[in-house]
């Protein structure tokens, strides 16, 4: 297959199809690999939390407040140890209840490729009730 194809257990996607899905997700999702560095984040148009591409390659410890690299240090140290695989937060900002998740990235054998960080504002999502079963699009 041509090098423009990532293949993947269930299926198939170009590289642009997986660029797209990525900034596609209704979350800011940054990945940081096994040596604390950022490696990607995706284009998400509603940022959150701003980036710059210029954190690319830094550490991610250099890209938090200091008062909280220690909790950042604890999270990765988790995670590549195996004593854990997710660390949740949620904070206020403002009106908006955002949902800060880490997740532990590992291969199929286990072993530990990085963390992935998914920030989400889910202050709608907190509001749902009920069921909605039928499309509302006016036309």
């Amino acid at each position: 297959m041509s090098g423009d194809i990532l293949q993947f257990e269930a299926g198939m996607l170009s590289r642009d199809e997986v660029k797209a899905i990525l900034d596609t997700l209704p979350a800011e999702i940054t990945f940081v690999d096994n040596e604390d560095t950022i490696k990607y984040f995706n284009k998400f148009n509603k940022r959150i939390f701003a980036r710059s591409r210029s954190i690319v390659g830094s550490k991610v410890q250099q890209c938090h407040p200091q008062k909280s690299v220690h909790v950042v240090n604890k999270i990765l140290d988790s995670f590549k140890s195996g004593k854990k695989d997710v660390a949740e937060f949620w904070i206020q900002s403002g009106d908006r209840l955002i949902y800060i998740r880490y997740f532990a990235v590992r291969d199929k054998d286990g072993k530990y490729l990085g963390t992935m960080e998914v920030t989400q504002d889910i202050t709608e999502i907190k509001r749902i009730e009920g069921e909605k079963r039928l499309l509302d699009w006016e036309d």
